[in-house]
């Protein structure tokens, strides 16, 4: 009895595991290394003590970096668009708390995911923020 019980438990803790979208078609950006501090004492980066902002951060992860402020968190997305394979409409502009890429989707930057689904699957990539200070750290 207790091997089919504890059987039974791997099986179920297997199928769990993952987390990850498993769509084909949410693997156009690549694993790329980052760990990159910024300064919010900095002008440039002043905006996001501020409800309802967001910053792009060039030369970062595949088309840059957009960190956004709801005056409680702060998210760091990838600035590529994940639904297509990068090419020139893939960066996403930000505005406030949403961004569109040149290629027409429209991203959230409190959940990341695309405000029309249009049959599109993808969510933003997202990176890790810790916070001592002033200082920002943005890492994967």
């Amino acid at each position: 009895m207790k091997p089919i019980f504890y059987l039974t438990c791997f099986i179920f803790l297997w199928s769990c595991s993952g987390n990850q979208v498993d769509d084909k078609n949410c693997r156009f950006l690549l694993d790329i290394v980052v760990h990159h501090e910024i300064n919010l004492s900095l002008p440039a980066y002043s905006q996001l003590q501020f409800a309802g902002n967001s910053v792009y951060i060039p030369n970062i992860g595949n088309g840059g970096v957009i960190v956004a402020s709801t005056g409680v968190d702060f998210y760091a997305w990838d600035a590529s668009d994940p639904n297509h394979a990068p090419k020139e409409c893939s960066p996403i502009i930000p505005d406030g708390l949403n961004g569109t890429s040149g290629c027409g989707n429209t991203y959230n930057f409190v959940t990341g995911i695309i405000d029309k689904n249009d049959g599109l699957s993808c969510p933003l990539k997202n990176y890790r923020i810790q916070q001592n200070g002033n200082i920002l750290t943005i890492y994967n």
